[in-house]
């Protein structure tokens, strides 16, 4: 008779999601609200239920084995089933007006497809969407204009926007043509968004502290604007590693480009009228869920996760 297949817990499943978006045990624990030997006894426990390891870790990196790139998916499934069949069986409907905040990375991802199923799951449910720069878009949250940002902040930075979530942690790299290599003895030309832009400020940064001459080849505050100036060949562009848009690549490292750093991508919640907290907290939990996906271009695959 056959061994009965392995059922999966939901809360194994999301502590699991969560560090494998973080990259990090202590990130997680900090996500879900759990003490960080809960998220490794789930996860202890999921391994044990598929019978594969799902992590390689050591005391600096969490990467995710071949295991665990394929349970993502699952795990990902597995998560939404259960969020519909509550949602139905709980027989109540989010309404409501919630106007999201979206930054500029996320054009050229699969955020659409997040957004047209979470339209699909709460049709009584008014979403407006704003797509801008990181910085604007904190501004706006502050200023009650909007209900929820997903957008990034440096990694380490701004200790007061711990009351948002992480959704992944990624590193910031110089992106550029395939084969365009910066002349040494001129300015480095570079590709920038507008003030208050995060990459702006950090690819400055970068610069001034090792004294490296640089000029503004292209200013624009539409990341298809940007990326159409660096398949041209105008010049570089710092940009998050996990979602460098197609026909452009990393910089290699031995053109000696300064380190960037890296970068935070959370959920902000604003100071959401009664209507609207049902509905952030629903979209949230969807964009925590598929945080993954949102690394991968429209009808991409998904990119490597940081760290490897």
């Amino acid at each position: 008779m056959p061994a009965p297949s392995p059922l999966y817990d939901p809360n194994q499943l999301r502590t699991f999601l969560a560090v494998a978006q973080t990259l990090s045990f202590t990130q997680a624990a900090r996500r879900l609200g759990l003490r960080q030997s809960t998220v490794s006894q789930h996860v202890r426990r999921l391994e044990e239920a598929t019978g594969r390891a799902l992590f390689t870790r050591d005391t600096h990196t969490v990467e995710l084995t071949e295991g665990g790139e394929a349970m993502l998916g699952f795990a990902r499934t597995i998560l939404t089933a259960h969020e519909r069949a509550a949602a139905f069986f709980g027989g109540t409907r989010l309404r409501g007006r919630l106007r999201f905040g979206a930054s500029e990375d996320f054009v050229l991802t699969r955020l659409p497809e997040i957004l047209e199923s979470f339209r699909q799951e709460h049709p009584d449910v008014d979403l407006e969407l704003t797509v801008e720069l990181s910085g604007t878009l904190h501004r706006r949250l502050e200023a009650g204009r909007l209900d929820l940002v997903l957008a990034k902040r440096g990694a380490g930075q701004d200790a007061g926007a711990a009351r948002g979530e992480l959704v992944w942690r990624d590193r910031m790299v110089w992106i550029a043509a395939e084969g365009f290599r910066p002349d040494p003895d001129r300015p480095l030309p570079l590709i920038l968004f507008p003030q208050p832009a995060v990459s702006r400020a950090r690819a400055l940064d970068a610069l001034e502290r090792e004294g490296r001459a640089w000029r503004v080849a292209c200013t624009s505050g539409s990341l298809s604007g940007l990326v159409a100036a660096a398949r041209a060949g105008l010049g570089v562009m710092a940009h998050t590693r996990g979602l460098v848009p197609p026909g452009l690549v990393p910089v290699p490292e031995r053109v000696g480009l300064p380190d960037l750093g890296g970068v935070d991508f959370v959920l902000l919640y604003g100071r959401r009228p009664a209507t609207a907290q049902e509905a952030a907290g629903a979209l949230a939990r969807a964009l925590l869920a598929a945080g993954d996906r949102l690394q991968a271009p429209a009808g991409g695959a998904p990119a490597a996760p940081a760290g490897r």
